[in-house]
């Protein structure tokens, strides 16, 4: 049996029709910049969001990236992350300038630890940005009762995580920005590259959509400089269609993860009695964008899959503060040891809505013959 770690055909030909005739009436339209689709798109993410503003972007790395502009971050600044996250979270603060000061993880949720942030802190500190890992909201609370204290910004990052829950409160709308993505893999993806910032701040909507269109109100005259992170009206098209459809693929992702949960169970896999972490709901409400489970036997594990038909990926197989770009910051292996445990442990199994239980069943069963040998 084949199953691979995601099958955006199946979504696909769910919603053919929905899609299909969205593409075609952009192009009949040939209106292909903003406009009204993505105005109408910006509309619908803000209100499934909770939040006042929304402004389409051409990408979740761009969406991070317009809002540390929006606060004039740059050289001299530094922005407080977690080393255990995408490239994109710790990139954009190195491309306005700022340099990335990293916290190490909660190994439960794979957040940052928020109890470990106010000793990075320092005068030249301006942000945190806490990243909500595989679907699920890092513990919010006491980062923004740390950042009032401190007079930082929150930016969330959000890519992973639309529709995710912190104590009842969506995903992007707890810090100053929040930042999402619709790279095709993602739970609400695209036919592309996009992405959206949410804020319920005005003043910061409004500076966010000068700084995506090169800094320019009205056009050609620039009192700022920004860049070109327009979204596309494909895109929002596409999004608009979907986005009705994301909380019935969520409670499907929850179904998967549930059913997984329980085979591991009920073969001795999960921990503490057996060889497997499992991923633990610790928010509200956690969207399942990744199934993250963690071995001893990480790398073995992932070949015998392979060898049985089951995709799956490592997300991320190198810490930032290791990562090669950024030896500058003079960091060494062991300086934060439970976002490098993570790197070496985890494992993402299929998740996306369309599996079948024969195919839940398959990976579980690969999973067991594995430790079985």
């Amino acid at each position: 049996m084949n199953v691979p770690l995601l099958d955006l055909k199946a979504q696909y030909a769910t919603i053919k029709g929905e899609l299909d005739a969205a593409v075609a009436e952009v192009a009949a339209s040939q209106y292909f910049i903003l406009g009204p689709r993505v105005a109408a798109c910006e509309e619908a993410i803000a209100a499934y969001s909770r939040c006042a503003h929304a402004v389409g972007v051409s990408s979740g790395t761009d969406a991070l990236l317009i809002a540390l502009m929006a606060e004039g971050i740059g050289p001299g600044d530094e922005v407080v992350t977690t080393p255990y996250t995408f490239f994109a979270t710790a990139g954009s603060i190195a491309r306005v300038g700022a340099t990335p000061v990293f916290v190490d993880i909660d190994p439960v949720t794979y957040n940052i630890a928020p109890a470990l942030i106010e000793a990075k802190i320092t005068a030249r500190t301006r942000a945190v940005i806490p990243v909500h890992l595989y679907g699920q909201m890092a513990d919010m609370d006491p980062i923004m009762e740390l950042a009032r204290r401190r007079k930082l910004v929150v930016i969330e990052d959000a890519a992973q995580a639309i529709g995710a829950e912190y104590k009842g409160r969506r995903a992007g709308s707890i810090g100053d920005y929040g930042c999402f993505s619709f790279f095709p893999s993602k739970n609400l993806g695209c036919f592309g590259d996009g992405g959206m910032v949410v804020t319920n701040d005005p003043a910061r909507a409004e500076k966010l959509s000068v700084l995506r269109a090169h800094g320019s109100k009205p056009k050609y005259y620039h009192k700022l400089v920004g860049g070109n992170f327009r979204l596309d009206a494909l895109q929002a098209a596409v999004v608009s269609v979907k986005l009705p459809h994301l909380d019935g693929w969520t409670a499907a992702r929850q179904r998967n993860a549930a059913r997984y949960d329980e085979l591991f169970e009920a073969a001795g896999l999960a921990a503490p009695k057996g060889p497997i972490g499992l991923p633990r709901i610790v928010a509200s409400r956690h969207i399942f964008n990744q199934y993250v489970i963690r071995t001893e036997r990480r790398d073995a594990l992932q070949a015998h899959l392979k060898a049985a038909g089951v995709g799956t990926e490592i997300y991320y197989p190198v810490p930032m503060h290791i990562q090669e770009c950024f030896a500058g910051l003079g960091h060494k292996a062991g300086a934060f040891p439970e976002s490098e445990r993570a790197a070496a442990e985890t494992l993402a199994l299929p998740i996306y809505p369309e599996l079948t239980d024969g195919q839940l069943r398959h990976v579980a069963e690969t999973i067991e013959t594995f430790f079985a040998r």
